[in-house]
């Protein structure tokens, strides 16, 4: 009868019916009275959330105090029911840290088969503790690890995470398969990455057990392939791209959401967003169903529901990154109609808030999901990002150093003080808050950046880090006119951030800030190149674009219709750029160069209407004008010295050919009696008289270009004269000569022919 009631409780089970599986588990226990009937219907009380029965059931007989399963599962009901201090009160607050050696010990005390004494005798081993060890149950090991977990989770929750990180690290160390231990490690990074990447390789993966003997040590090696792709991204890219490859393609996980969620968090700390999109995208628009045949119009919706939480955080950031606005619209009132208690709904809608700069709505709603979920690093940095959005800088600062003391492995939080800092223009604690964040996300001494200008060896460690914590220390060194020191840095964050794969455009400003610290060391060339690389990659599409997002094919319809990443900044950051190549292009004496680099710099922040951007615009136009004055200066000193070569050519021409002229006309005065030379001198007279007197009409001194003008119109002047006097000579000594009458005035032919003919009108009168 025992066995076919246990059919039958097993079956109802099977199928979810859990009032059956309690009706008939009871009748079982009631026949046998065994303490496994017992702690098995006490688990199907705790599956149906029944803790208080659960609790009852295993306090008869004193099972709690006789089997550490029934401790387990008592302490597990507290815990459910908020009672950390009962559950402390069962568990107790040590770990069996003996267990750690016996794992370690056990395979060699298994291939020890006699002991040699002194003497040359054998003796079989006479240690009772390792051989009553030895026959401990397997089971019991396992729960004694998972209880490790569960005093973890106590001390998380009083706040304790000092403890609550050692529990969890002696949960894995104690059974390497309590996979939930692990997942608190670094879920809730309670380690650096380098302590991280140092803690999975002194863990024991060969005590993996496996039904098939032969498969033990392929089992260990993908036990650990698969716990180095939850570790941090910034501990060693190397190892964990060899992981996630050799999981894709030797067993065939490619599409496994777990290894596309490592794929992704890869991609978004390489700054490579769009790319992790898709791959998030991917994930949530998987079927949740494999064997429906007809879609409908309900599915697209529904996809985004029902997957591991840890998947909406990220792509809730790429959304946010890429400017989607739309889609985070969409997907925050999804999950508020349909998972209206779970903490990610709240943080979706924060981030949808602060998409469109609505702050203090964003902040409320990051509230919240921090109150539903305490350990939730995005909703705490999230809170925190609102009040520097909002230039509250205090309030900043007080939030990133909550989310500092709860997540002590992660190196965002310090990085975020110390950036509120430089604002503050508190540059010490700015310097070591930011030699912390370096020192986490490398595994670096802290001390290994000094306050000085620092060398190449002692920042940048073969362990990875991010490359954003070395911008922000090349600012800190730029500020405090350490320009060597500063250079420095920002080239090793570029050199980081390349040896990362990082998308380039997402470090414009890093290779923006390395040329105003060349430019400053008189470095104008190399400055110049630097901000010319910046509009290359700019102009290249990325986020210093405007155009719409290019999602690729796995990418929703939603996200395809998403708008260019940050167009306010990118156009600041776009001005900017023109405006400092303008000024190392004025520094260099490339005048024509600077005004057309701030004119488009004055268009571009120009178009901004409003914030730093627009105000950027004023110092543009300054330059710009500035730049003017100088072109002008420049062409008017260009114009002087064109007047002045072409005026010396002008008058070396002529001085030639007067030379030739009075030789000629030195000849002919042998020929000419002197009352022919009076005559001519006398005909010229009124001439010139008559040009003077034109001349002196003038009222106003005349530019110097216009004296210019006038000097050569002089010359000409005397050109034709000379001409017209030579003219006259040969038409008079063809007609007879005549006395002219001490009256006459001779005028020009055109004034004679116009005098003729007002006369004979006269006539006609």
């Amino acid at each position: 009868m025992e066995r076919f009631l246990r059919s039958w409780r097993q079956d109802a089970l099977n199928r979810g019916q859990h009032d059956s599986a309690i009706y008939i588990g009871d009748k079982v226990l009631a026949l046998t009275n065994s303490d496994s009937d017992a702690f098995w219907l006490a688990q199907v009380h705790f599956s149906s959330n029944n803790f208080t029965r659960a609790l009852a059931l295993l306090s008869r007989k004193d099972l709690i105090s006789r089997s550490t399963a029934c401790r387990y599962l008592a302490a597990h009901c507290y815990i459910k029911q908020g009672q950390f201090e009962h559950a402390l009160s069962v568990l107790g607050e040590h770990n069996p840290t003996d267990l750690i050696r016996n794992n370690h010990t056990r395979r060699k005390i298994q291939h020890q088969s006699h002991v040699t004494l002194r003497n040359g005798r054998s003796a079989t081993p006479r240690n009772d503790r390792a051989e009553e060890r030895e026959r401990e149950d397997a089971n019991n090991v396992r729960f004694e690890a998972a209880m490790c977990y569960l005093r973890g989770l106590c001390f998380a929750k009083q706040n304790a995470f000092d403890r609550a990180r050692d529990c969890y690290k002696d949960a894995v160390r104690i059974d390497v398969q309590c996979f939930e231990a692990f997942d608190q490690l670094m879920k809730n990074s309670l380690m650096s990455p380098a302590e991280e990447l140092e803690f999975l390789e002194s863990l024991d993966f060969d005590s993996v057990s496996s039904p098939d003997p032969s498969m033990a040590q392929e089992a260990a090696h993908f036990t650990k392939m698969l716990y180095t792709t939850r570790l941090s991204k910034y501990s060693s890219p190397t190892i964990l791209s060899d992981a996630t490859e050799t999981l894709s393609t030797h067993y065939n996980l490619a599409e496994n959401p777990d290894i596309l969620l490592s794929r992704a968090e890869a991609l978004y700390t390489q700054c490579r967003f769009a790319e992790a999109l898709e791959l998030t995208s991917s994930i949530l628009s998987t079927s949740q169903s494999t064997d429906l045949t007809t879609t409908s119009s309900s599915i697209p919706a529904q996809n985004h529901l029902g997957h591991a939480p840890a998947i909406y955080p990220l792509h809730l950031a790429c959304l946010y990154e890429t400017g989607a606005t739309n889609a985070l619209f969409l997907l925050s009132h999804m999950l508020a109609d349909h998972s209206p208690e779970e903490p990610y709904t709240y943080l979706a809608i924060g981030v949808y808030y602060l998409s469109v700069s609505k702050v203090a709505e964003a902040r409320r709603f990051f509230s919240k999901a921090s109150l539903l979920d305490p350990h939730s690093a995005p909703a705490w940095i999230g809170f925190a990002h609102t009040f520097a959005a909002e230039g509250e800088h205090d309030q900043a600062i007080a939030a990133y150093s909550t989310a500092a003391r709860l997540f002590q492995g992660s190196h965002l939080p310090q990085l975020f003080l110390g950036m509120q800092h430089l604002a503050l223009n508190n540059m010490s604690l700015a310097h070591e808050y930011l030699c912390a964040a370096h020192a986490m996300s490398t595994g670096a001494a802290p001390n290994s950046i000094p306050s000085g200008p620092p060398g190449s060896s002692t920042i940048v460690s073969g362990a990875g880090g991010d490359p954003l914590v070395l911008n922000e220390l090349g600012v800190v060194f730029y500020h405090q006119s350490h320009l060597t020191g500063a250079i420095e840095l920002f080239e090793q964050a570029l050199v980081l951030a390349t040896s990362l794969n990082c998308e380039p455009s997402a470090w414009v400003a890093t290779r923006a800030n390395l040329g105003h610290a060349l430019r400053r060391t008189g470095r104008l060339t190399e400055a110049l190149c630097e901000f010319n690389e910046c509009l290359r990659v700019g102009a290249g599409g990325s986020s210093m674009g405007h155009a719409p997002f290019l999602g690729g094919g796995t990418a929703s319809a939603a996200v395809a219709t998403a708008s260019g990443v940050r167009g306010y900044e990118d156009r600041g950051l776009s001005g900017s750029l023109h405006t400092s190549r303008g000024l190392i292009l004025l520094e260099l004496g490339r005048t024509t160069e600077a005004v057309t680099a701030l004119h488009e710099a004055v268009r571009v922040l120009g178009a901004s209407g409003g914030g730093d951007a627009a105000s950027g615009a004023g110092v543009a136009g300054t330059l710009l004008s500035r730049a003017l004055e100088l072109w002008a200066a420049e062409g008017r000193l260009q114009d002087r010295a064109a007047f002045e070569e072409t005026m010396r050519q002008t008058s070396a021409a002529p001085s030639k050919r007067r030379g030739s002229g009075r030789s000629r006309e030195h000849k002919g005065k042998e020929r000419v009696a002197p009352e022919e030379i009076s005559r001519r001198r006398g005909r010229q007279e009124p001439f010139v008289e008559e040009f003077t007197d034109a001349a002196a009409d003038v009222s106003t001194p005349a530019p110097e270009h216009e004296k210019v003008e006038m000097d050569l119109d002089d010359e000409a002047d005397g050109l034709l004269r000379r001409a017209l006097g030579r003219v006259r000579h040969s038409k008079h000594r063809r007609a007879a000569p005549t006395t002219p009458d001490a009256n006459e005035t001779p005028v020009p032919s055109n004034e004679r022919s116009r005098g003729l003919r007002h006369a004979l009108g006269h006539s006609r009168q």
